[in-house]
């Protein structure tokens, strides 16, 4: 059984619909399926495996042949995957649309959703696609990114929060997420010095960097103390980094099962939603599996 979904009148992912995955025949897309079927057990959820592409018109020479394969693969899909997770309810969606926007309006309903990457680069980091790209930017739940041909890694689940944003989503999806899994939890919270204080003297410098870093202690201990009293059995690690969030971040990730970070809800045209610089420096060349939590 799992721990009671966070509450709040717009609480992202924590509803009680199932955990989506996208799906295309990809070796990526395979790794990603198995994740979310393991992931759907953890929250007994069910797993609904969407496939999304525009269909070509059936009177095309070659399209039904093109049209009955697909379907063919995906209902074997949901034959492995039913036998990977016995018990939880497995569906599949074939659905005639964008990608990117059957994905987005899925999110409306999910607990989560998950996508596959091509694994490494040459850069040792993400390839990430177009359309990966623009769902995690678009999408109103949850959405957790995994490398082709890898399982999630043993390890701490790590969640990089910002403390001048809200962090209580991203840190209740990290909690849960690190309950669910039995394992430990790292919340990095990242921080610089005032702008200017490069031009202090180092003995004020010192003087200003203890002020401004016990006030980012208590900040981050307040944000902990309720989700602490909630998830009494999670092993709680916090630190304070000194230094560029998407930098220190990639670098204390190295060993970390499963990476959680926020992104801030804006309400304008998705022509004009981002990422933000760490949860792009992040899916590019972090290793682990990676969540991206809306906020706001």
């Amino acid at each position: 059984m799992t721990d009671p979904a966070p509450t709040g009148p717009s609480a992202p992912g924590t509803s009680t619909g199932p955990v989506v995955v996208g799906f295309d025949g990809s070796p990526e897309s395979l790794t990603a399926t198995e994740w979310a079927a393991r992931e759907a057990q953890r929250r007994d959820r069910p797993l609904e495996v969407l496939e999304a592409w525009p269909w070509p018109k059936r009177d095309v020479v070659g399209s039904d042949q093109t049209y009955h394969r697909a379907l063919a693969h995906l209902a074997d899909r949901e034959t492995a995957l039913s036998a990977l997770v016995p018990g939880v309810p497995v569906s599949t969606a074939p659905v005639s649309a964008d990608p990117v926007e059957a994905l987005e309006e899925a999110s409306h309903r999910a607990a989560v959703l998950v996508l596959g990457s091509r694994g490494l680069g040459t850069l040792r980091g993400f390839l990430v696609g177009s359309v990966s790209q623009e769902v995690l930017r678009r999408s109103a739940c949850p959405v957790v990114l995994v490398r082709a041909h890898e399982d999630e890694p043993d390890g701490a689940v790590t969640a990089g929060i910002d403390l001048a944003h809200p962090a209580d989503h991203v840190l209740a999806f990290a909690f849960q997420a690190a309950a669910l899994r039995s394992a430990p939890l790292r919340i990095i919270h990242v921080w610089s010095p005032p702008a200017g204080s490069e031009y202090m003297s180092y003995g004020a410098i010192g003087g200003l960097e203890g002020e401004v870093s016990s006030v980012e202690w208590s900040g981050l201990a307040e944000a902990l103390e309720p989700l602490r009293a909630r998830y009494p059995g999670v092993e709680v690690t916090a630190d304070l980094v000194r230094g560029k969030p998407a930098v220190e971040l990639v670098d204390a990730t190295a060993s970390a099962r499963l990476l959680v970070l926020g992104r801030r809800l804006r309400h304008l045209p998705f022509r004009h939603h981002h990422l933000g610089p760490v949860a792009h420096a992040a899916i590019h060349h972090v290793h682990c599996p990676v969540a991206v939590v809306p906020y706001g």
